[in-house]
C-alpha cells in the first residue's frame, strides 16, 4: 500500500459521513476561535476604565483564539489522514488546552467583576 502523506493521498476514501463530521469539527474550532477573538476585542473596547485585569482578559481571549485557529487545520488534516489510512484517530492535546484556557479566562473575568 502506498504511503499516505496527506488528507487526500492513498488509502481508501472514508465514509463521507465521517469526512463531513471531521469538517464540522474543524469549523467548530474556527467558530470558537472567532468567538474568543470577538470577546477579547469587546473586552478591550467596551470595558470602561480599563485596568490590568481587563487587559489580561482581552489578551487571554485573543491568544487562545490564535492557538485554536492555528491548530484547527493541522488537527483536521491528521484526522483525515488517519481515517484514510484506517489508523486510530490521533489524540489531541487541544481539548485539555482549551479547557484550561477557558477556565483561566473565566477566573480572570470573575476577578474583574469582583475587583472592579
Amino acid at each position: 500500500m502506498a504511503e499516505i502523506n496527506g488528507p487526500h493521498d492513498g488509502g481508501s476514501e472514508p465514509d463521507y459521513r465521517f469526512t463531513l463530521a471531521n469538517e464540522r469539527t474543524f469549523l467548530a474550532w474556527l467558530r470558537t476561535a472567532l468567538g474568543l477573538l470577538a470577546g477579547g476585542v469587546a473586552v478591550h473596547q467596551l470595558v470602561p476604565d480599563p485596568n490590568v485585569l481587563s487587559t489580561v482578559l482581552a489578551g487571554l481571549c485573543v491568544v487562545l483564539a490564535a492557538v485554536l485557529a492555528a491548530s484547527a487545520y493541522p488537527r483536521w488534516r491528521q484526522v483525515q489522514t488517519a481515517m484514510r489510512a484506517g489508523r486510530p484517530l490521533p489524540k489531541s492535546g487541544m481539548l485539555l488546552l482549551l479547557t484550561a484556557g477557558i477556565l483561566v479566562i473565566t477566573l480572570t473575568a470573575a476577578a474583574l467583576v469582583v475587583f472592579s
